[in-house]
């Protein structure tokens, strides 16, 4: 398939819906000799948090001169960004190359009836980085996992280490209702005798993880369970951290932005330590650095000037929370907010948390089937006086902030990645070649 039969086909598949289960990615693997058992990984799950924890580990491992692999979602602007070997995407040509591998593979799979259902967009993509990494001959990947982790397409490997980040209320209706059923679901992803990091501090959720752990003989690090193991304090653009594994310290300032990315650094500090033991030995000075030197986009990025635009994903309650305890620090212009999000979230709890904190709320939505349409936000939301105003296209709800918002103001998006990822192409697309 050439550039534009890889996107005609994906947006065919796009809207299959999600599928919990491991048998089709198995039977696709299997056909292909199972590429995922040719490197080691390490599995991430969680509610919030799992992609910056890998572009962490990523960047630690990368500067140690490992061939590390890195595989998340969603992307922002290009598919592509889901598949990357330290800081560089896979190639178009290359993308291109291994989905029509695997599509003619999964028509021959159908045709034999060793597929019962076509897989679903993030099973493709989940199998094309397992193939790219295999044939790349990468020395780790860090795979984030979608949504859940028992039943998610990336939890055929066996991990090196499994990480579960933060456990908040998301995807209800497939995960459970309370945290301690979001909980066991993402503990799936823990395996008999591995290691198992976990940067969860709500109880209930937390001693569902460690209950698992211990029922497998799974090591398990409860990097928070100290209130002294983590402390944060203020500086002028950020904060400056320092977290306590095993008596030694490790003191740091990432460059991505949150006293929640200083958690995550956290996180992957404790599983680089790991690594270090049952891997391969890791110095502290190039850990420190990896997390000194860390980018990701779409979380707290600041772009463009007069007006600022600061783009973050925040697309539940404990991504709100964190959006809005940054901006209560740090800035101090008058805000006009950008929303759009999934149907499926808890729209009105998170307005709530984000509303209060702009003058202007301008409620809009991305191109994808489950976003949901400004009409039916503002019958969601309850915001008194609060100045609301509807735009269905992004791009001109993005373009009357910026106006709103005059020069010395800011604007900020917020919601969904789906939409971060929208204002992103809108911007690259105004700029001129």
């Amino acid at each position: 398939m050439n550039e534009q039969e890889c996107k005609q086909y994906l947006d065919r598949i796009q809207n299959l819906g999600i599928k919990f289960g491991l048998d089709n990615v198995r039977e696709i693997l299997r056909a292909f000799h199972d590429p995922h058992r040719k490197f080691p990984s390490v599995l991430v799950a969680g509610s919030n948090g799992k992609g910056s924890v890998c572009a962490f580990l990523t960047q630690i491992l990368s500067l140690h001169g490992f061939r590390a692999g890195l595989f998340t979602s969603p992307h922002l602007v290009d598919v592509e960004e889901r598949i990357r070997i330290g800081g560089e995407l896979i190639a178009r040509r290359t993308f291109c190359r291994l989905l029509t591998r695997l599509r003619n593979k999964i028509e021959q799979l159908i045709s034999a009836k060793r597929l019962l259902n076509p897989p679903t967009y993030f099973e493709h993509l989940c199998c094309l980085a397992f193939l790219y990494f295999a044939e790349q001959k990468v020395d780790m990947a860090f795979l984030e996992v979608g949504m859940g982790g028992r039943f998610d397409a990336t939890n055929v490997v066996d991990p090196k280490v499994s990480v579960i980040t933060t456990i908040s209320a998301e995807h209800q209706k497939f995960l459970g209702e309370s945290l301690s059923q979001i909980a066991f679901e993402k503990s799936g992803i823990i395996k008999p005798g591995v290691p198992v990091v976990c940067g969860v501090q709500k109880q209930d959720a937390y001693a569902t993880i460690k209950s698992r752990a211990e029922k497998l003989g799974a090591p398990f690090y409860g990097i928070f369970d100290r209130k002294d193991n983590f402390v944060g304090q203020k500086a002028s653009r950020g904060y400056v951290f320092t977290f306590r594994m095993n008596g030694e310290a490790y003191s740091y300032e990432p460059a991505l932005q949150g006293k929640h990315q200083g958690r995550n650094a956290a996180i992957a500090i404790a599983t680089s330590r790991i690594l270090g033991q049952r891997w391969k030995k890791l110095e502290k000075e190039k850990i420190i650095q990896g997390i000194k030197t860390t980018r990701w986009e779409g979380r707290l990025e600041s772009i463009s000037q007069k007006p600022l635009v600061l783009l973050d994903g925040a697309h539940n309650e404990e991504g709100a929370d964190a959006l809005k305890d940054y901006i209560r620090e740090f800035v101090s212009s008058p805000v006009v907010l950008v929303y759009a999000s999934m149907r499926d979230k808890k729209i009105e709890r998170i307005a709530d948390i984000l509303f209060p904190l702009a003058k202007i709320v301008i409620l809009t939505r991305f191109p994808y089937y489950r976003s949901c349409p400004p009409d039916e936000l503002a019958e969601k939301v309850v915001c008194g006086e609060k100045r609301i105003l509807c735009e269905p296209d992004a791009e001109r709800a993005f373009r009357m902030a910026q106006q709103l918002a005059g020069p010395n103001g800011i604007v900020v998006v917020a919601g969904s990645l789906f939409l971060v990822g929208e204002i992103k192409k809108i911007i690259r697309n105004s700029i001129p070649a």
